[in-house]
């Protein structure tokens, strides 16, 4: 079966290479960088690689047409024009872009193409909502859903002690993008990097969580009184960004400088994302924590599920590339294989009500050394 990934990056790269090692697959990536490409010539030398601007849907369906399956790993802001592109072209589509706009809105389109479209299926949102998809179905009630979770550097460095462990631009939106919530089943709109506050961790130690617009999905179709997502840092990390969003060094609209036009957004992240950048052997590591409480049967439940994910020093892949490339190309197995057909778009939570597919995305996670651990209590 032949399938395209489109971006690679730093994600994008490791997916690729996942299905490429896997003979079932024929593989090819698109990128418009010709640097990403060529790092994947070192670990692959049997991978169809192709220079294209993927901006224009045009090119999008021409690279594509020749492909079964694709996996969507643009960056967000390109992501759902990419994915209608995908989407119009009659593919099946895997898809990690995390766009801002509402996914639902193309079920139609792609259930009269009749086809298959999982999106979000990352580490989180991703696996975060296959777990609370999967104990919301086997609870009889749902009280309260929480996710925390972050992509950090293993070693803390002035003056940001953070590194991008995905697109760079895309790390900008969780400082940006206003974060929804539900509490007493209604809907709370608070700016990004709202209601902080530290918890402690294994391994890791004290981080501070902060509000992120990571519920996505769930704010629909998943109906507790409480639901929250909180990304995690290292402390001392959301001042820093607050200082630069509220002096307007995010802003994208452009200002004038000595008669030329400038995007503050552009500004800064030419200046900030090289000091970001994982040099290459840099270890990282990801966090997270998943907690669904509920009834059934008349008592009371708790549902944890905790992940703690390192750098791969033998396959040279970051963490996070790991936990939310790793996912998505389980995800890729899993509509290969037939496992999965529910045609339109799927949130990761519709895979959660089939226990069939949620061992198989754990057990192939768990194959390539990434382990949730579930922990079931009275509460």
């Amino acid at each position: 079966m032949k399938v395209i990934v489109l971006g690679a990056g730093l994600v994008g790269g490791p997916m690729a290479l996942d299905l490429a090692n896997d003979p079932n697959f024929e593989i090819g990536v698109a990128d418009i960088c010709q640097d990403n490409l060529h790092r994947l010539i070192e670990f692959h030398d049997n991978i169809n690689l192709i220079c294209k601007d993927l901006y224009e849907p045009d090119n999008v369906k021409e690279v594509i047409k020749d492909f079964d399956i694709v996996l969507n790993a643009v960056p967000g802001f390109m992501g759902y024009q990419t994915l209608n592109a995908v989407i119009e072209s009659g593919k099946n589509v895997i898809d990690i872009a995390f766009f801002p706009e509402d996914l639902f809105t193309l079920d139609k389109l792609a259930k009269e193409k009749g086809i298959t479209a999982i999106c979000d299926i990352g580490v989180a949102p991703g696996m975060s909502n296959v777990l609370i998809g999967y104990a919301h179905n086997l609870l009889d009630k749902t009280d309260k859903v929480i996710t925390y979770v972050g992509g950090l550097p293993k070693i803390r460095e002035w003056p940001y002690e953070y590194k991008a462990v995905f697109s760079p631009i895309d790390v900008i939106e969780e400082y940006t993008r206003p974060a929804r919530y539900i509490e007493n089943g209604v809907e709370i709109v608070k700016p990004a990097m709202s209601d902080p506050e530290l918890m402690s961790l294994p391994k890791v130690g004290t981080l501070e969580a902060f509000n992120s617009d990571g519920l996505r999905s769930l704010a629909k179709t998943i109906h507790a009184p409480y639901m929250i997502e909180k990304t995690l840092r290292y402390p001392g990390h959301i001042e820093k960004m607050k200082l630069l969003r509220e002096t307007g060094f995010f802003d994208k609209k452009s200002i004038e400088i000595n008669g030329v036009m400038v995007s503050p957004l552009d500004f800064t992240s030419r200046l900030l994302f090289p000091k970001w950048q994982l040099k290459e052997g840099e270890a990282d590591l990801t966090i997270m924590q998943v907690i669904v409480e509920g009834e059934k049967q008349g008592q009371k439940l708790r549902y944890e599920y905790n992940l703690y994910d390192e750098y791969d020093p033998k396959t040279k892949t970051h963490s996070m590339a790991r936990t939310t490339g790793y996912t998505a190309t389980m995800a890729v197995r899993m509509l290969a294989s037939g496992l999965y057909n529910k045609t339109g778009i799927s949130a990761p939570e519709f895979i959660g009500k089939d226990h069939k597919c949620v061992e198989f995305l754990l057990n192939g996670l768990a194959e390539r050394g990434i382990h949730y651990k579930e922990t079931i209590t009275e509460i």
